[in-house]
């Protein structure tokens, strides 16, 4: 039983024949009765070997599905963990230089009390987002995150160019479409010194470009790698380099955007 299953099934039937030939040269006859009761006891002790074997594997394949699991959801955490408090962080530290800089220029305590009213609601909002991401309750909305993008841009003196609405986009590709936006608006905050940014949507491809330097987001970050990864999730694409002229470009593209007006590659 402890042998491989051929090495097995050959020791069994060469004990079977040789019990044969040993009945046949002692007692010039072979009792089939006894060679049943072998070959039946041998077949069920292999077969509860089997059972146990096939178990111990089963056994093991649910621990390795229970540790994929733990693993896949650790990893859906920190991306979302990322996702959030990058553009959140991102936009309040922008907006904490802008209040200094209020405060040290002009000294106009009322602005500078808007600029921190706004500064609580987002700390507040990026709270809420946290608890629901734990929670996996969270669902992101691409008109919110248009709408995010737009403060968090002017917030950073930049000029922002967006759609006027998200109804042509194909419902199933809308959440990952925002975020595919709020992180290239969270490179533009972070890494670019761009005075423009444009978003651009069809019902399958959603492209974010600026022009500002591209050296900060040539390379990606765990913030791209982890948008792509979102990306395939969803059978879509992700697209991301300098632009022509200058400017950087991250362009997102659905299963159907071969049927669909493409975005330029600048």
């Amino acid at each position: 039983m402890l042998l491989p299953l051929r090495r097995a099934l050959l020791l069994g039937l060469a004990t079977v024949l040789g019990q044969i030939v040993w009945m046949r040269l002692a007692t010039g006859q072979v009792a089939w009765v006894q060679v049943a009761i072998l070959v039946g006891v041998t077949a069920a002790l292999g077969t509860v070997f089997a059972l146990n074997f096939t178990i111990g594997h089963l056994r093991a394949a649910r621990e390795e599905v229970k540790r994929l699991a733990v693993n896949e959801e650790r990893v859906r955490v920190a991306r979302d963990m990322h996702d959030i408090l990058g553009h959140s962080l991102s936009t309040m530290t922008v907006q904490l230089g802008l209040t200094r800089r209020i405060l040290e220029t002009s000294g106009d305590a009322a602005l500078a009390a808007g600029r921190i009213a706004e500064l609580e609601a987002m700390a507040r909002t990026a709270l809420s987002d946290v608890r629901d991401t734990v929670s996996d309750y969270r669902a992101l909305s691409l008109d919110s995150e248009l709408a995010g993008a737009r403060m968090a841009l002017s917030a950073g003196g930049v000029r922002v160019e967006l759609p006027t609405a998200t109804d042509a986009v194909r419902p199933e590709l809308r959440e990952v479409f925002g975020y595919v936006v709020r992180e290239a608006v969270t490179n533009v905050l972070r890494h670019s010194d761009a005075e423009l940014c444009t978003v651009r949507l069809g019902p399958a491809w959603v492209e974010v470009t600026d022009n500002g330097s591209a050296a900060g987001g040539a390379e990606a970050g765990n913030g791209l790698t982890g948008l792509a990864e979102r990306l395939a999730a969803v059978s879509s694409t992700l697209e991301h380099g300098p632009v022509l002229g200058g400017g950087f470009r991250v362009a997102a593209r659905g299963p159907t955007a071969a049927l669909d007006p493409a975005p330029s590659r600048g």
